[in-house]
C-alpha cells in the first residue's frame, strides 16, 4: 500500500487536515474555521478526529508515514513547538509534534507556514528544478521563504526569512509593527492601510472614489476591493497599487541583490493580481538591483494556487521522514 501522509494548515482564520501521498497531491481535505480564541483543548479533539477519519478512509484506520504541521510564528521547530503566533496566540507553548507522535506513532514535524509554502513550491510548483529561490506570502502579512543552494534556510535561530521587517521608506503604512516596512506595502493589511490613507486625504480634498461609498470608513475598504476597483480602471484604485507595486520591486531588488536566486515566487495578492503589479514592480528592478543578479531571476506567481497551504503542511511530512528525520537544513545533503 502506498504511504499516506497528513498535513495539518494552521491559520488565524481556519484550520485544514488534510491526507495524501509522496506525489503531493490531496486525497482529501477537511476544514474547520479557527481565529483568535481558538484554544487547544477545544482544537486538538478536532484535529485528531479528522486525522482518524482521514486513516479510516484512505489506510485502514493504520498510522500514517508521518505528519506535517505548518503554522505561522513563533515556533520551536526543533522542539515541535507552537509558541503563541500572532494569529493563534492561547497556542502557547503547545508541544504539537510529541502530541501527535504519541497518539499515532509516527514522527510529526512542524514548520513555519513561509518555510512550508517555499519548500512546497520548490517540490511540486513554480520552483522546480531550481537550486535558489525566493518564496514571498504577500498574503495577510509578508513572509519569505529561502531555497538557498538546493535546501531550506531557516537562520541560526529559524528567523530567516523575515523579509516583511525590512524598512523601505522612513514613513509609510505599519507591517510587522514598523511603520516604511516592506510589509506595511506589501501585504493585505498594508495594501488596506496605505488605501485608507490615499482615500482619507482624497476626501479632504473634497474627491471621492467610486469602491469607498459614504459613509463606510476608509478602514472598511479591503485590499481586494482595491485591486477588484483597480482591474475595473479606477484611478485612485489603480495609483493605490502602483505605489504597492514600486516599493515591491523595491523589496525584491533588496532579495535579488542579496541571495542571487533564479526565482522569486510569490503567493496570493501578487497571484491574483499580476497583471496590476507586475509592470511598476519591473520598472524598478531594472533601476534598482545589480543587472547580472536581475538577468538570471524570474519573479512568478505561484503554481499551487489557493491549494498551497494544504500542500505546504503535506509536503512537510513528506520531505523530513523520506529525510529520515533530519533537519531541514539537510534537504539538499
Amino acid at each position: 500500500m502506498e504511504q499516506l501522509y497528513i498535513g495539518i494548515d494552521m491559520g488565524g482564520t481556519k484550520c485544514a487536515v488534510v491526507a495524501g501521498h509522496a506525489d503531493g497531491k490531496i486525497l482529501r481535505r477537511i476544514a474547520f474555521p479557527s481565529g483568535k480564541d481558538a484554544h487547544p483543548d477545544e482544537f486538538l479533539p478536532r484535529f485528531y478526529e479528522a486525522i482518524d477519519a482521514l486513516l479510516r478512509e484512505y489506510n485502514g484506520g493504520a498510522a500514517p508515514a508521518a505528519v506535517g504541521v505548518s503554522c505561522g510564528g513563533p515556533l520551536d521547530t526543533r522542539r515541535g513547538v507552537i509558541q503563541a503566533p500572532p494569529n493563534l496566540p492561547l497556542w502557547d507553548e503547545v508541544p504539537i509534534c510529541a502530541l501527535l507522535s504519541e497518539r499515532y506513532g509516527c514522527p510529526a514535524y512542524l514548520q513555519n507556514d513561509a518555510n512550508a509554502c517555499a519548500i512546497a513550491e520548490w517540490r511540486f510548483g513554480a520552483g522546480r528544478g531550481t537550486r535558489n529561490m525566493v518564496f514571498l506570502t504577500f498574503g495577510t502579512g509578508l513572509g519569505a521563504g529561502l531555497i538557498l543552494d538546493g535546501r531550506l534556510y531557516e537562520g541560526t535561530n529559524g528567523m530567516a526569512g523575515e523579509a516583511g521587517h525590512l524598512r523601505l521608506a522612513a514613513d509609510g503604512p505599519e507591517g510587522y509593527g514598523k511603520r516604511g516596512s516592506f510589509e506595511g506595502f506589501c501585504s493585505g493589511g498594508g495594501l488596506r492601510r496605505l488605501g485608507a490613507q490615499r482615500l482619507r486625504q482624497l476626501r479632504a480634498e473634497g474627491g471621492d472614489a467610486g469602491f469607498w461609498p459614504a459613509p463606510r470608513a476608509a478602514e472598511a475598504v479591503t485590499a481586494k476591493d482595491i485591486c477588484t476597483a483597480a482591474q475595473a480602471g479606477d484611478g485612485t484604485a489603480q495609483a493605490i497599487v502602483e505605489e504597492s507595486a514600486a516599493y515591491l520591486g523595491m523589496g525584491l531588488s533588496v532579495l535579488i541583490d542579496l541571495f542571487n536566486p533564479e526565482r522569486i515566487v510569490i503567493g496570493s495578492i501578487f497571484a491574483r493580481a499580476e497583471a496590476l503589479f507586475r509592470p511598476g514592480m519591473e520598472a524598478v528592478i531594472a533601476r534598482e538591483a545589480l543587472a547580472q543578479s536581475a538577468a538570471v531571476c524570474r519573479v512568478v506567481p505561484v503554481q499551487l494556487g489557493d491549494s498551497i497551504g494544504d500542500v505546504a503542511a503535506l509536503t512537510i511530512a513528506i520531505e523530513f521522514s523520506q529525510k529520515n528525520g533530519k533537519s531541514v537544513t539537510d534537504y539538499g545533503a
